[in-house]
């Protein structure tokens, strides 16, 4: 009986927006090579933060998206925080900055800088 593997659940996705602005600032970092290193950290009044670096190579264990054209890491310990996220990139008239719609996330503060988040259910890791 032949097995097949299921495909893996998305960890993130890319609006064009957040691609274009990820290419533009890439192109544009001193680093050689530049690619997006995504992940989370504690802090803020929430409870946790996004992190954005810009990294010549991939840490060990980093999830390696490609997404619009766009390579990017994501943390090992971010992955069960992001499953399912979508990482946009908004202007308004007084601010530029990225956005995330993550099902992960419980609450935000008022401020918009920390989030809370819960890691992924194991269903959300099946697919059922």
């Amino acid at each position: 009986m032949a097995v097949t593997a299921r495909p893996k659940p998305k960890v993130l996705t890319l609006t064009e927006a957040a691609a274009a602005r990820i290419r533009d600032i890439a192109g544009a970092s001193d680093v050689p090579g530049a690619t997006l290193r995504l992940g989370v950290k504690k802090g803020g009044c929430a409870g946790m933060e996004y992190t954005m670096d810009f990294v010549a190579e991939a840490a060990p264990f980093d999830e390696v998206i490609e997404d619009r054209g766009v390579r990017m890491l994501v943390e090992s310990k971010a992955v069960l925080f992001l499953l399912g996220a979508e990482m946009d990139f908004v202007t308004e008239q007084l601010s530029a900055r990225f956005v995330f719609r993550n099902p992960n996330e419980t609450s935000a503060c008022g401020c918009g800088e920390s989030v809370e988040l819960t890691p992924a259910s194991p269903e959300a890791l099946t697919g059922a």
